[in-house]
């Protein structure tokens, strides 16, 4: 994975950029005012998301239309297909886990709910 497709997803401006392009392309104009950042600040942004090749630019007729390039995002995909894996290794057991505290936790209320209905009914016999 090229250093500067890291680089560029550093930003958190950068990661709203393509959060935005994700949902469809834009002019620069609807990202300055979807970003809230000066033109010359949103434009700096895209050239380093260009650079890193994670967006393009379309030109249709006078406006330059900024989209995601998808080729970069399958790599990093692939590059994080085994970490994802042990994460999902990892949040099964969690699950597994934490299943069985709240299998126990029914259990033991059960038995404390048994065990004061008895209370109550020897109370009762004892009264009479």
């Amino acid at each position: 994975m090229p250093q500067l497709v890291w680089s560029a997803l550093l930003d958190p401006h950068r990661r709203r950029v393509l959060e935005l392009l994700r949902q469809n392309p834009m002019p620069v104009g609807e990202l300055v005012t979807a970003l809230q950042l000066s033109q010359p600040a949103t434009s700096k942004h895209l050239r380093v998301l260009r650079e890193a090749g994670l967006v393009r630019v379309v030109h249709s007729a006078q406006r330059r239309i900024y989209q995601l390039e998808p080729a970069p995002f399958a790599e990093l995909d692939a590059w994080l297909a085994p970490y994802r894996m042990l994460w999902n290794d990892r949040l099964d057991a969690l699950g597994q886990h934490l299943e069985s505290q709240h299998l126990e936790t029914q259990h033991l209320e059960t038995q404390h709910l048994e065990s004061q209905a008895r209370n109550s009914r020897t109370s009762r016999k004892v009264e009479t």
